[in-house]
């Protein structure tokens, strides 16, 4: 949660990471385990199945095409208000 809060870019909280990490464990693409904690209540830790790697493998893949249409679509709008100034 840290690492992904310090990012400034990706607002995250409990309540969004815990529901899909749920999902995920439920799909078997992670594993989680408790581990005792030095400082409170038991902590729960997630790693990847060898489903999750081959998923992940496959969104890496797939990725780079979604963002380019994303970024398109973004830039449309920047392009037209440009040619109508």
């Amino acid at each position: 949660m840290e690492q992904l809060s310090a990012g400034h870019v990706m607002a995250t909280t409990q309540g969004t990471i815990y529901p899909l990490l749920s999902r995920l464990r439920r799909d078997a693409l992670v594993d989680s385990q408790l581990r005792e904690s030095p400082a409170g209540p038991p902590r729960r830790y997630y790693s990847l199945t060898d489903s999750g790697h081959v998923a992940l493998e496959a969104f890496a893949a797939y990725w780079p095409d979604f963002r380019d249409t994303v970024d398109h679509f973004l830039a449309e709008p920047l392009e037209s208000s440009k040619e109508n100034s």
